[in-house]
Formats: C-alpha cells, structure tokens, sequence
C-alpha cells in the first residue's frame, strides 16, 4: 500500500533579506570598483569589477530560485518549483567560471603590454571590497551549510572576499617594489583558486539536477534504520532524490508483517522526517518481498 507524506522536515531559512542586502551593496561596490579601474588602468580592480557584476547577476538568478522554489505545488508540476535553486547553483558556477576564463585571457595579454597602475588607489578600493564582499557572506554563512543555493551565493562572496584581500596584496606590492606585472598575475592566480571552487559547485549542482543523491543523506543508515523498526522484515528497492537544494524525498518498499499498516506507514514516515530530513516520503508495505515486480520496476 503505497503512502505519502507532504510535509516539511524544516521551512527553507528565508533569504530574502539577505539576498536583498547582498544585490544593494555589491552593485554599489560594483560602480565605485568599475570608476576607479578606469581610471587607474588597473586590471585587477576592473577584472574584480567584472567578477562581481556577474555575482550579482547570479545573486538575482538565486534570489529569484528561491522565491520559485517557495510556490506551491500545481498540476503541470506536482513537486512544485524546487529545482530552480539547483539550476540556479549551476548557472551560478558556471557564471564565475566564464568570468575566470576571460580575466586570465586579459591578464595574460597585460603580461605582454604592462601598464602604470597607481597601488595606493587600488589598495583602498579593495579594502572596500573586502568589507563589502566579507559582510555579503556573512549573510549567507549559516544557510549554506544546508542550502546549495545559497552555498553558491555564499561561495560567490567568500571568493570575492579573497579576490579583495589578493588586490590588496599586489597594490602593496606595486607600492613597494613597482613591479606592475603583479597586477596581472594576481588577477590570475586568484581566478585559478576560484575555478576550483567553481568547479566543485558546478559539479555538486550538476549531481543534483541528475537526481543524485543529496550529501546530507546516507542511504545506507537510511537502510539500517528501517530495517531497525519493529516489525520490518526487509527493505529494498530504496529511493532517494532532491526535489530542491533543501528538500529530500525518498520511496521504498518494506516487508512487514504487521496487520495495522496505517501505523507502521506513520512510524516510519515520521522517522525519516526527523530523523534524516526527508519530508516526502512514499513506502510501500508489503507482506512478501515483492520479486520479480520490483525487479522489473528498478529496470
């Protein structure tokens, strides 16, 4: 007897806010940023400029995910809009990974024709921006940790941040030696270190977007678990996939030989959602193992 569970484990953190103070600040950073790059002739100043105007278009893209993501089910899509905040992750890294590919092609481009960059501009235009980027984190620092949504918007910020604190290090040391070829190989060497990050989001978004298995689960204490609870005797043909970068839903079948299955269907469904942060759950209870049925149903 197949049954399901509709609600949640925990309501999504309402970003919101944070994404609302995160577009402000850094578009108005993005403007002073921009001004002061051309201006100085600075590329790492205008390659971070460029970096953060595709931050905030991948804030506005999550943003917008997440609003998506808190609408009700429909007919046409009866999970509701909860991939959004996957596909938003995606573009996400694959934003910044764009943004890195052409801050390299420029910069290596300045290696050949150096330009007088003036350090001590650049170094206060990039303390801005590490408060600016630093404080943009901030706001994302706690959802993160359960939201690839907002870990994306998170790490967009973090690598800002760190993309700040490098321009600092190169006006310093244009201010101290005059070597203007740092300016170009900082803007490289931190894009590098983004890339990697980029990439670990892209391919963590990319898992989910397959129907892959969130992280924070592990199928195989899903599996002890069940098999634990009184009464079951089996479990198998165990499903479990992400309806959003917060919500988890999972089916199985389990052999049990309890005559209340209402009950049994409660108990475990009830388990699941505190226990793993599964809140869509669909179990089907069985008396025997359901062979060749289950067999045909997995191929």
């Amino acid at each position: 007897m197949p049954h399901d569970h509709s609600h949640d484990h925990a309501p999504p953190a309402d970003l919101g806010p944070a994404f609302g103070w995160a577009v402000g600040l850094n578009t108005g950073y993005v403007i002073i940023e921009a001004i002061a790059g051309f201006l100085t002739g600075s590329l790492a100043l205008l390659a971070d400029a460029a970096h953060n105007l595709t931050d905030v278009a991948g804030l506005l893209i999550a943003w917008a995910a997440a609003v998506l993501a808190k609408r009700v089910a429909t007919q046409a899509h009866s999970w509701g809009l909860g991939r959004a905040t996957i596909m938003a992750a995606m573009l996400n890294a694959l934003a910044i990974l764009i943004g890195v590919v052409w801050v390299i092609w420029e910069a290596s481009q300045r290696f050949q024709s150096p330009v007088e960059v003036p350090g001590l501009t650049i170094l206060i235009v990039a303390l801005v921006g590490i408060g600016v980027n630093t404080g943009s984190a901030l706001l994302f620092m706690r959802a993160q940790k359960d939201d690839l949504n907002a870990k994306g918007a998170f790490l967009h910020m973090a690598a800002d941040a760190a993309v700040s604190g490098a321009v600092v290090l190169a006006a310093i040391g244009i201010m101290l030696t005059g070597w203007t070829w740092l300016d170009p190989a900082v803007a490289i060497a931190v894009s590098l270190l983004i890339a990697i990050t980029a990439a670990g989001l892209f391919r963590e978004a990319l898992h989910l977007s397959l129907d892959g298995l969130p992280d924070r689960v592990d199928p195989g204490e899903v599996t002890a678990w069940l098999a634990r609870q009184e009464g079951i005797r089996d479990v198998h043909d165990l499903h479990i996939w992400p309806l959003s970068t917060t919500r988890t839903a999972l089916a199985v079948h389990v052999v049990s030989g309890a005559q209340d299955t209402d009950a049994v269907l409660h108990d475990l469904a009830e388990g699941l959602e505190h226990g793993f942060g599964i809140a869509h759950s669909t179990i089907q209870v069985e008396r025997e193992p359901c062979g060749a049925s289950c067999l045909r149903a997995h191929a």
